[in-house]
């Protein structure tokens, strides 16, 4: 088995995110989420040690670790001695936009694979920015996400 690097701002993770997470941490040694310091053109709800924290809090497995990032996710990859970039898809245009951005990784750095996991169907339609939007105008995201990461939001608003 490898090591997975699995980035994204995750602002906040979502169930998908974790879903994905712990389910790549059966089919690999080591997954490493990494929580992307300063992504472009992202309206970020909380600070990077914030989505870090909330995001360990909410892993349940002992081979998942999460770690603040910048750069290029192959870079990071391939410096923290991942072999596969881990992304999770859910249904329709997260394939379009995985697939370039995949095929510009491995045009960047050719020894790093990219591995898509599709989300579980009960998460397919769950984003971070929707989730936030959802809570800001007022209805209930228990189910979107964990308790914790519910609060988190719920004190931010």
């Amino acid at each position: 088995m490898a090591k997975a690097f699995y980035p994204g701002s995750f602002d906040p993770a979502h169930n998908g995110h974790i879903d994905v997470a712990t389910r790549a941490s059966a089919l690999f040694d080591e997954v490493i989420v990494g929580v992307y310091e300063a992504p472009p053109s992202k309206n970020l709800m909380f600070t990077t040690d914030e989505r870090v924290a909330l995001f360990q809090k909410a892993i349940p497995v002992s081979n998942v670790s999460v770690v603040p990032f910048t750069g290029l996710a192959p870079t990071v990859a391939k410096d923290l001695g991942a072999s596969v970039i881990l992304r999770g898809l859910r249904a329709g245009f997260d394939f379009e936009q995985e697939f370039e951005m995949a095929l510009m990784w491995r045009n960047l750095v050719p020894d790093i694979d990219v591995v898509c996991m599709m989300t579980a169907l009960q998460h397919q339609f769950i984003y971070s920015s929707r989730i936030k939007e959802v809570a800001r105008l007022g209805a209930s995201i228990a189910d979107l996400v964990p308790a914790h990461i519910a609060e988190a939001i719920q004190e931010r608003i």
